[in-house]
C-alpha cells in the first residue's frame, strides 16, 4: 500500500485543529497516512497544545515561522510533504474534519481510475449537514457543480479542503503560488491541473467543514476592518481569468460588474472604500505575475 502524507494548515484555532488531528486519526486507513501540520507561526499556543502528538510521534509539526498566509502555508506544507517521498498529498484547512472513511473512499476512486487522474475532491458538508457553499466545486470554469451525489462526476476547480493529489502531478504542474497569500491560490492550482488531467468529485469521501458561516467572503457587507483581505482576492483572480483568454476576460468583467453593481445597491456603509478595493485589486491583477514553484528548483 501506498504512503500519504496529510497536509493541514492552521493558525491560531487550536481547539479545531485537535479535532482535526483527532479526526485523521479515526481514518480506517490510517496506517498508511502521516500527518503534517503546517503552523503559520500561530500565537494561540498552538504548539505547547500539540506537544502530546509530537512526543507520541502521531504528528510532524513544523512552524513556518511567519503568517504566509493560506497560500504560503499550502505551498509550504505540500512541498514539505512531496519532498519527504509520499505518493499522495491529502490537503486540508484545520476547521476540516474528515469523515472516518473519507481516505479510504479516495484510495477506492483511484483504483477505479486506474491512478488516471490529476486530482480527486471530497464532499464538503458544513456544521448542519448541508452542503457547504464555499466549497462547492465547478464542472467548468465557469459552471458550479449541482449534483453532489453522483459518481464519476468530472470538475475543473476545487478548494483545497480534503484535495487528493498524486505527487507525481505535483512534479509536473509545481506547486500553489505562495505570492496569492489569501483567496484563489486553489482555484487557480486546481485548475492548473485540470487542464492536463481529468479530475474527480469524490461523493463517499465526506468531510465536515466548521467554518463560522456557510456563506463565503463578501465584500458587500463584510466588516470595514477585513477590507484590506480584498485586495487579494481581485487580484488573484485576475490572474486566474485571464489565462482562460477570451472566455476568461468576458467572465471577469460581467462578475466585476456584478461586484460593483451589488456594492452601490446594497451596501450599507463605505461604499467608496468597497469599490476601491474591487478596483484596485483588478488593477493590481494585470501586472501580477508570479513564477511558479517546482519541486526540482531551490529556493
Amino acid at each position: 500500500m501506498k504512503n500519504v502524507a496529510a497536509v493541514v494548515v492552521t493558525y491560531n484555532r487550536k481547539e479545531l485543529l485537535k479535532e482535526n488531528i483527532e479526526s485523521l486519526l479515526s481514518q480506517t486507513q490510517k496506517d498508511i497516512l502521516d500527518i503534517y501540520v503546517i503552523d503559520n507561526a500561530s500565537t494561540d499556543g498552538t504548539e505547547k497544545e500539540l506537544q502530546d502528538y509530537v512526543n507520541n510521534e502521531m504528528i510532524q509539526y513544523v512552524n513556518t515561522g511567519a503568517n504566509l498566509g493560506g497560500a504560503g502555508g499550502f505551498h509550504y506544507g505540500i512541498k514539505t510533504a512531496a519532498l519527504k517521498g509520499y505518493d499522495y498529498i491529502w490537503v486540508m484547512d484545520d476547521d476540516c474534519m474528515p469523515t472516518p472513511t473519507a481516505l479510504e473512499e479516495f484510495l477506492n476512486m483511484g483504483c477505479m481510475l486506474k491512478g488516471n487522474y490529476g486530482y480527486l475532491s471530497s464532499k464538503v458538508l458544513w456544521k448542519d449537514g448541508n452542503i457547504c457553499n464555499m466549497n462547492i466545486q465547478r464542472k467548468t470554469m465557469f459552471k458550479n457543480l449541482n449534483d453532489f451525489e453522483s459518481n464519476m462526476q468530472k470538475i475543473a476547480m476545487a478548494s483545497f479542503v480534503s484535495l487528493f493529489i498524486p505527487i507525481n502531478v505535483i512534479r509536473e504542474v509545481g506547486l500553489p503560488i505562495k505570492e496569492f497569500f489569501i483567496w484563489t491560490d486553489d482555484w487557480e492550482y486546481t485548475r492548473r491541473v485540470s487542464l492536463r488531467y481529468p479530475c474527480y468529485y469524490v461523493p463517499k469521501s465526506v468531510v465536515i467543514h466548521k467554518s463560522n458561516s456557510n456563506i463565503g467572503a463578501n465584500i458587500v457587507n463584510d466588516d470595514i476592518s477585513r477590507l484590506n483581505r480584498y485586495d487579494y482576492l481581485y487580484r488573484n483572480d485576475v490572474y486566474l481569468y485571464k489565462r482562460e483568454g477570451i472566455s476568461g476576460y468576458i467572465y471577469e468583467i460581467m462578475r466585476l460588474s456584478f461586484h460593483i453593481t451589488k456594492v452601490i445597491l446594497r451596501s450599507e456603509n463605505n461604499k467608496i472604500a468597497r469599490l476601491s478595493k474591487i478596483l484596485r485589486g483588478t488593477f493590481n491583477g494585470f501586472s501580477f505575475n508570479p513564477s511558479i514553484e517546482f519541486l526540482e528548483s531551490k529556493g
